[in-house]
């Protein structure tokens, strides 16, 4: 008995984490109201508020015993988490590639939390696993993979590398004996996240070939080859070779089908990163520069990107999905049950994840809600914005780099005295004090330059004509400090 009211006594306090109706409507009308007014504000937020060390000491919350009033802590949130530093959610945010997600997918996810379906197993909740299956097989079919191949909706392009990285690593036989001969090809202009993959992929000892570029920032494939064949030569093991579909740095898209050509002729896994720009596929004026993808092992793409979904939901797509169970599919024995009915593959048999999230729900419900013609509209519009942006800024006096392929561009303004580089981080200091709109820089061979990146769903003509006024009026000022002195 006494062990019985011991535990009716906590059943009484546990139940608090279930509230009543009226505390549920309450907390959901808060948040509610917080959302619509983020939304409806968000135009007239600046894309970037500055920071010093001190607000760094607002920025915690004691962990209470008791529950705080949902107002508290949705002021405390506002002021210190969603006033300060980049706004992603901002159509005026140019410096790095992911916008703001759109508004279905917040709800997909507020309805994956609440129904919390495990969508790792077949077994578990067959209808999730069903959903993320059919979004696999749509982008599949985009990039003219065949009907059985499949692949993973993971966090994004880090995961998805890593997922390609060790798959390739396991096609092509790279055991402990081999790595230290093994040879990746990739260009420096390859996402960071690659080669951090292949080190968590216990690969740090692989021979990473850096292949040049051209002018245009594209893998030279003459290189490619010539390399390949050196390589051999030495009695190595060539066995990877990564291109980019958009890089991160300038959106530009290597000679994918030539790649795929020597990849073929040497038995390389073929993977390509497009995590920026693969769903520029959906656009049939642009599918041309695109040619070859269908010749790839394996290919990323973020929805959070040209989808324009909430952070975190990447993809990798693999055409032979047996390579993926061969690297990723392990089972225990508390699991025998989860096996017998299997008329679908399981998430957790195609990635390291075992624990997962329903994430797949908040891209079927935005295209549901929201049907494919929205999408392909809004990423047409970010191309022609960049080409716009592109042509304007240099009648304000800018160098640009090479012609867009897709939503980003570099650019620089040369004073006739003083150093560039300096001159255009100061350019870039501006705008960012200024914080109406957010720019990011890359350096390219000891280059500085600043970057527009078009791919928040909110950013229109008037946001990029701002920043085009933004720009000429801080050039103007920073002019004049440079002649003064």
């Amino acid at each position: 008995m006494q062990l019985i009211s011991r535990i009716q006594a906590l059943e009484k306090t546990a139940r608090q984490l279930e509230p009543h109706l009226l505390v549920r409507q309450e907390w959901h009308s808060a948040i509610e109201q917080y959302a619509n007014e983020f939304i409806e504000d968000n135009p007239k937020l600046n894309a970037f508020d500055s920071f010093d060390a001190n607000h760094f000491a607002q920025l915690e919350m004691d962990i209470p015993e008791e529950g705080r009033p949902i107002e508290e802590i949705l002021a405390f949130y506002k002021e210190t988490t969603d006033r300060v530093g980049i706004n992603p959610a901002s159509g005026k945010h140019f410096g790095y590639v992911p916008g703001g997600g759109v508004m279905p997918s917040a709800l997909g996810d507020y309805l994956a939390a609440i129904t919390n379906r495990y969508a790792g197993i077949f077994f578990a909740n067959p209808g999730s696993v069903k959903i993320e299956n059919q979004l696999l097989r749509w982008m599949c079919k985009m990039i003219a993979y065949p009907t059985n191949s499949l692949g993973n909706l993971c966090s994004g392009g880090s995961i998805a590398n890593l997922i390609a990285v060790t798959t390739a690593r396991d096609a092509r036989g790279i055991n402990s004996e081999k790595i230290p001969k093994a040879v990746a090809y990739m260009t420096n202009q390859v996402h960071h996240c690659v080669q951090k993959a292949m080190m968590i992929a216990g690969m740090r000892e692989v021979i990473i070939r850096y292949i040049d570029v051209d002018e245009a920032l594209k893998m030279d494939v003459i290189h490619l080859r010539k390399q390949i064949a050196a390589d051999k030569k030495q009695g190595l093991y060539p066995f990877l070779v990564v291109s980019s579909a958009g890089t991160t740095n300038t959106g530009v898209i290597d000679p994918l089908d030539a790649i795929a050509d020597i990849a073929e002729e040497n038995d390389l896994w073929y993977h390509i990163d497009a995590a920026y720009g693969g769903f520029f596929l959906m656009l049939e004026e642009y599918k041309h520069l695109f040619k070859g993808v269908e010749r790839s092992d394996s290919f990323t793409i973020d929805p959070h990107k040209g989808l324009f979904l909430s952070y975190g939901l990447g993809a990798i797509l693999v055409k032979d999905t047996e390579k993926l169970y061969a690297s990723f599919s392990y089972t225990g024995d508390y699991m025998q049950d989860a096996f017998e009915l299997a008329e679908e593959p399981s998430p957790a048999d195609l990635s390291p994840e075992l624990t997962k999230h329903f994430r797949g729900l908040r891209m079927w419900l935005s295209l549901q809600l929201l049907g494919t013609k929205a999408f392909r509209a809004a990423l047409e519009e970010k191309i022609l914005l960049c080409q716009y942006f592109h042509k304007e800024v240099q009648k304000i006096g800018f160098e640009v780099g090479p012609q867009p392929d897709l939503s980003i561009t570099v650019y620089r303004y040369v004073p006739t005295i003083g150093d560039a580089n300096l001159f255009n981080q100061s350019i870039l200091e501006a705008v960012r004090k200024d914080g109406r709109v957010f720019l990011s820089s890359t350096t390219i061979d000891g280059v500085f330059w600043i970057r527009l990146a078009v791919l928040s769903f909110r950013a229109h003509l008037e946001e990029v004509q701002l920043c085009l006024e933004i720009l000429s009026e801080v050039v103007n000022k920073q002019l004049k400090v440079v002649y003064k002195n």
